[in-house]
């Protein structure tokens, strides 16, 4: 199959049982029938109650967190491993 968006032949990776169509060039993704709901489930799964209060994200240094700043250290979510080409 072809990329809808720049003409290139589209590569499939499968991913956690969900077979993902994906363009090499333009990076898009495509998905068939019921592999989005795959997806929607299995993202529930893990996702983590919210605990009782909030607390804003800390620093290393022990400075309090300042909205804008950039964190070099992120969690790897479910989507990031699905969709990590």
């Amino acid at each position: 199959m072809q990329c809808p968006v720049c003409d290139v032949e589209l590569k499939i990776s499968e991913r956690q049982g969900v077979e993902i169509d994906y363009c090499p060039k333009c990076r898009g993704v495509w998905l068939d029938r019921g592999e989005l709901d795959k997806i929607i489930e299995r993202s529930a799964a893990v996702v983590v109650p919210p605990s009782q209060g909030y607390a804003p994200p800390r620093r290393d240094d022990g400075d309090d967190y300042r909205p804008g700043e950039t964190h070099k250290r992120k969690r790897k979510s479910f989507l990031d491993e699905l969709f990590d080409f």
